[in-house]
């Protein structure tokens, strides 16, 4: 494989997937292979940014500069960069906070007005722009779409648990499929008889959130009632098993993540290595050792007497 576009579109369908170190991994390799690319070291930055912590912040602006020194024209790499730049404190990071009017200057000198970069640039400034209540708002957005999320992945927990699927090939089944691989390993981790109240759990969940809610309530009323204490938070004991049902679904999503990436990944490895022995028959001059280990004799060579 000698194609930046093809590490590209590696790359960009393991950032699908959420595999962000796969994701580096990959770019580094293009990088090694066909040398300083911008759309490479953009994957790059993007994959480190995405981690959202000062280190790979760090990393993602060497990546980005990296990229502009061989393409300092490449619009891609200026938006990305731009973007990292806006999110930097400006007390703690005053330099990487400082490029953005240049940076901004440049993309306004590249980027036509109406095109993409221009409206990612516009997107940036108006969310670097956010005050503290709009970072609530956001943050209690961000909070409602994981429930929503828990919601619908209890479920179909559910609804494959009322249908007596177990989940027993679970590894294998669900392919790349991130939504089916959730499902996989939410059944995988729900088996044996020490998780059968947790099923029962995710099986009537609304119910549950309401019985266990009032009976929270009921038994921290009760106890301050009766004056066996003055404060009650002992009521509140009773989520436990909702919240350990809960964490059940959230290990089962970051873990079907992790096979998705890693069936991707092998999938790239099979696809680069199928490319390769074809271009090596492809290229493979007359008289040479075939894969079987014999010689192919030419149409001119004589033959053996």
């Amino acid at each position: 494989m000698d194609s930046p576009q093809q590490y590209a579109q590696q790359c960009s369908e393991l950032y699908a997937a959420g595999g962000f170190a796969a994701v580096r991994r990959t770019a580094r390799a293009g990088l090694d292979q066909v040398g300083p690319t911008a759309v490479l070291y953009r994957w790059l930055g993007l994959a480190h940014a995405a981690e959202d912590e000062d280190d790979h912040d760090a990393a993602a602006e060497r990546a980005y500069q990296q990229g502009l020194a061989s393409a300092p024209d490449d619009l891609g790499l200026l938006v990305c960069y731009l973007e990292l730049c806006l999110r930097a404190d400006a007390f703690d990071y005053p330099a990487r906070a400082g490029r953005v009017a240049t940076l901004r200057a440049r993309i306004d000198e590249l980027a036509p007005a109406g095109s993409p970069e221009r409206e990612r640039v516009d997107d940036a400034l108006s969310w670097a722009g956010r005050g503290y209540w709009d970072d609530l708002v956001a943050a209690a957005g961000r909070g409602e779409l994981r429930q929503a999320e828990s919601a619908e992945l209890s479920d179909r927990v559910a609804s494959a648990l009322r249908t007596g699927s177990t989940g027993t090939d679970s590894s294998t089944a669900a392919g790349e499929d991130v939504r089916e691989a959730e499902l996989a390993a939410a059944l995988e981790l729900l088996r044996g008889r020490a998780n059968a109240p947790l099923r029962f759990l995710l099986t009537h969940r609304t119910a549950a959130y309401v019985i266990t809610c009032l009976a929270a309530l009921g038994v921290n009323r009760l106890l301050v009632t009766t004056g066996v204490v003055t404060f009650s938070p002992w009521g509140w004991l009773l989520w436990l098993p909702l919240l350990a049902a809960e964490c059940k679904l959230r290990t089962a999503r970051q873990l079907a993540r992790q096979r998705v990436v890693a069936r991707i990944e092998e999938r790239h490895a099979l696809e680069a290595a199928a490319l390769a022995d074809t271009q090596d028959h492809v290229q493979m001059p007359p008289g040479t050792a075939d894969g079987g280990g014999q010689t192919t004799l030419s149409a001119s060579s004589p033959p053996a007497t």
